[in-house]
């Protein structure tokens, strides 16, 4: 029988749940569904940590194995061995200057591991597949107008391309072949376990030690920011509803210029503003996101529950207590 609707006592497969938002999911799930099993396949990237996972190795509703998306027979394995109602796919390669300087990497698993998972997920009694994806597969905006779920893709970067390739491949199966679907594009995440690299905690981490934070450009490119803790609210509703088929953005309805967070986390962690050192702007560099979330709020009642100043004061307490300084 072909799952539309998640309830009571499924076996879930997380794709990527040792990176940042999948490990924030798996530790959602697990606390909110008693009943649950999680079965968690992540390759160990350069993004992907078990220490994210530490204090649920143990739990025995949670299973970890290391593999590739891409590995059709593991996957076909794993599928049929838990007997998976649903596979929700973080796996990706995300990092918009690694996919500038070697693309081909996002193409591999942002594609090719996607298509593999649809395959799997076709072939096992049409699995339900839920596939989360980025606003930067819509481009970049000017100073007005927000993405939607109507908005024309437009990627500027391998990373965006590579995304916007796979959003295609999943809507794909499900007009071709049935395949029980939905996809969510989300604004810029941040919060705990979000690999150093980024933005926010690489200028948390950096300022900690008393290094310079690297800020692109003029630092007036604008993000629309979201709490991590609330995308895992948002697709927690999606999977448990019946709106398959259905594409839902989902933002945290909080822009900033990246000059202004800077400036926010450098007064935050008692420093001087000649620590942020200007660095030559990003090849591409999109210039605006920004989110219309009105569709999951009227269909799904899904809104941002943590504002930017709570939601930063959060991530900086979780590295200050959980990365030597």
């Amino acid at each position: 029988m072909q799952i539309t609707k998640i309830s009571n006592g499924v076996n879930l497969l997380i794709t990527g749940g040792a990176g940042f938002i999948g490990s924030n999911f798996i530790h959602y799930i697990l606390k909110k569904y008693q009943d649950y099993k999680v079965i968690n396949l992540d390759l160990l990237t350069y993004a992907g940590n078990l220490e994210n996972l530490k204090s649920v190795a143990n739990n025995p509703n949670y299973v970890f194995v290391k593999g590739d998306i891409g590995d059709y027979n593991l996957v076909s394995k794993i599928v049929k061995e838990n007997k998976i109602d649903l596979i929700v796919n973080f796996a990706a390669e995300t990092h918009v200057d690694r996919s500038i300087t070697g693309p081909d990497p996002f193409l591999t698993t942002n594609i090719l591991g996607t298509h593999n998972l649809l395959k799997v997920a076709l072939e096992n009694n049409k699995i339900r597949f839920h596939h989360v994806s980025t606003d930067e597969v819509f481009g970049s905006l000017g100073d007005k107008g927000k993405f939607d779920e109507q908005t024309p893709y437009n990627p500027q970067s391998p990373y965006s391309a590579s995304k916007a390739s796979s959003d295609h491949l999943v809507r794909a199966y499900h007009h071709t072949y049935g395949l029980p679907i939905t996809i969510s594009n989300c604004s810029n995440n941040y919060g705990s376990y979000q690999y150093i690299e980024k933005f926010i905690p690489l200028f948390i981490t950096n300022l900690f030690q008393d290094k310079p934070v690297p800020l692109y450009g003029e630092g007036k490119n604008i993000r629309d920011w979201l709490y991590v803790e609330d995308h895992c609210r948002a697709i927690d509703l999606i999977i448990h509803s019946d709106k398959i088929g259905e594409t839902y953005c989902i933002g945290g309805n909080s822009e900033k210029r990246n000059i202004d967070i800077a400036k926010l986390l450098v007064a935050k962690l008692g420093k001087d503003e000649t620590m942020i050192e200007r660095v030559e702007d990003r090849l591409g560099h999109d210039y605006r996101y920004a989110i219309d979330a009105s569709k999951i709020k009227r269909e799904l009642g899904w809104q941002p529950s943590v504002n930017f100043e709570e939601g930063l004061e959060m991530t900086i307490e979780w590295y200050k207590n959980n990365l030597p300084r």
